[in-house]
């Protein structure tokens, strides 16, 4: 099967790094002729396209929890581009550890309003501007986290559920034009994930049926999937893209 994108326009959130760079460079691969990247911060968004090397990427300054941020952006895009046919909902933050019990409620809003809140915003910018009149695909990045329980950062995997949920209540308001659906990584060779494999990869790796830890391009070829045609008849679906943590009942604990 050849997924492709020709001829579409995407929007990355998050995109200086990790997931969100790998699937930048898997959609210009894939044909699509405009992606917009973004990220909180000029030098790593610029940094980023430097390193994507292609007149059709266009790098942005955009926090994900900004309502004024999203509206821009999607502008821009459309001004730029002509179209904004795929959002993907990367940026992500997970300043929250401990129990909830424990955990510092400040940190807690943080994850909260990136997370959860920062997608929506982004969503119905892209409604609004563009998607309602004329189709599209949105993809979110969730988590396993969202799907199970699991210790420390209970705050983040709650998060992820609350976009897990969000996903399926945008994919039943935005049909039939609109797909919504998104991806469950487990843990991924990212500075995100850092602390659930630094120094411990072997063990974090064994925790996986496939025993290795997952890279970036692992979950960019499944978000590209399902942002094109090849997945026409998919919306509201969460994709697990874990190295078999859930479907195989792997031991209990990861989040991604």
């Amino acid at each position: 099967m050849d997924v492709r994108v020709d001829g579409r326009v995407a929007l990355i959130t998050g995109a200086s790094r990790g997931i969100g760079e790998a699937t930048a460079a898997e959609l210009l691969a894939s044909g699509a002729a405009g992606v917009t990247i973004t990220s909180r911060k000029e030098p790593n968004i610029t940094e980023a396209a430097a390193r994507l090397d292609d007149d059709r990427v266009m790098p942005l300054v955009a926090r994900a929890d900004s309502e004024a941020d999203a509206e821009s952006a999607v502008g821009a895009t459309i001004a730029r581009f002509g179209s904004l046919d795929i959002l993907i909902n990367n940026a992500g933050t997970n300043p929250a550890a401990g129990t909830l019990a424990d955990v510092d409620l400040g940190a807690v809003g943080k994850t909260w309003e990136v997370n959860q809140l920062g997608p929506l915003l982004w969503a119905r910018a892209a409604w609004r501007h563009w998607m309602s009149a004329n189709g599209g695909s949105v993809v979110n990045v969730a988590s396993v986290g969202g799907i199970r329980v699991g210790p420390v950062i209970g705050a983040y995997n709650i998060s992820k559920a609350a976009l897990i949920h969000m996903t399926h209540q945008l994919a039943n308001e935005m049909a039939p034009g609109v797909r919504v659906n998104a991806v469950a990584p487990s843990v991924v060779r990212t500075r995100l994930a850092a602390a659930l494999w630094q120094g411990i990869e072997e063990h974090t790796a064994n925790s996986h049926p496939l025993q290795r830890i997952g890279e970036p391009e692992d979950v960019a070829r499944a978000i590209v999937f399902l942002a094109s045609d090849a997945a026409g008849w998919i919306t509201g679906a969460v994709l697990p893209v874990d190295g078999g943590v859930i479907g195989a009942a792997a031991a209990p604990g990861l989040g991604g």
